[in-house]
């Protein structure tokens, strides 16, 4: 582990222009930047969220050939930052997609991907419905890798429902947590903060949640209230409603400390 640092997510509510999507973005991003962040986290498909899921099939493009991971690769670089690039969808196939988020570095390199594992695939009241499954192809591996200042673990939205995502990668040594979401508002309104900090109490990490905010013209509505969480539960910032973002001081330190407090990692029995 390494020095301190400053983490920065950025909320905002992305329709299906992806050029308005990116510039706002982009924008939000300087700003986060300019306030000082030296890792910045964006939202889950935040370059656009289409109107269903075969829209989203028929719009997709390749890694390589993706508009926003291409700017935000140049930005990284630009502004010798580094960025967690939210979410994608990457198309694979004719037929899906991987929901699929980056960590790119300081000299705009990609450094790690992961693909979303848990897909929403739900049914709520008044008839608000999810079927993730449909387009996406789910991953199948943890992804914890280096950063200067720790080992980061990456997971995306419904993620954050399957703890044994989140133990395993602690398990594997991972000092911070990134949940980027496109949280809807029925969900994030009854288990948002309470997930959050529990992932982050859990396993003493530090949780980095960049989500989604707003009603699109489709009518879907996701709850924001982007957070970071501290390794004991603490709140250290919270979005609220709005479109912006929120920067936080994380002292890589406060995790050994938590874990010597609790070494719940170290306590884990086998049971039938």
């Amino acid at each position: 582990m390494a020095r301190t640092f400053k983490v920065g997510c950025i909320q905002f509510c992305a329709d299906d222009d992806l050029g308005a999507n990116l510039k706002q973005a982009e924008l939000l991003a300087r700003q986060t930047h300019a306030a000082g962040a030296n890792l910045i986290c964006l939202p889950e498909y935040f370059a656009a969220i289409e109107v269903d899921d075969q829209t989203t099939l028929e719009k997709a493009v390749t890694e390589d050939q993706h508009p926003a991971l291409q700017l935000f690769c140049s930005l990284a670089k630009e502004l010798s930052v580094w960025i967690q690039s939210g979410s994608l969808p990457v198309r694979i196939n004719d037929t899906q997609v991987n929901n699929r988020a980056f960590l790119i570095n300081d000299s705009g390199e990609i450094v790690a991907r992961y693909n979303k594992i848990h897909l929403f695939d739900v049914s709520l009241e008044n008839d608000e419905s999810y079927l993730e499954s449909e387009a996406v192809k789910p991953g199948v591996e943890s992804v914890v890798t280096k950063t200067p200042w720790g080992n980061l673990g990456m997971s995306i939205c419904y993620d954050i429902r399957f703890p044994e995502l989140y133990r395993t990668m602690a398990k594997k040594g991972a000092d911070f947590f990134t949940i980027p979401a496109a949280f809807t508002q029925t969900t994030g309104e009854a288990h948002w903060h309470v997930l959050l900090r529990a992932r982050a109490i859990e396993n003493g990490c530090f949780v980095f949640a960049a989500d989604q905010n707003g009603v699109r013209h489709t009518g879907r509505a996701t709850y924001g209230h982007s957070l970071i969480v501290d390794p004991w539960g603490n709140i250290l910032a919270d979005a609220g409603t709005e479109a912006g973002f929120i920067v936080a001081d994380i002292d890589p330190i406060k995790v050994h400390e938590a874990r010597q407090m609790i070494p719940s990692l170290q306590h884990d029995r086998k049971f039938k």
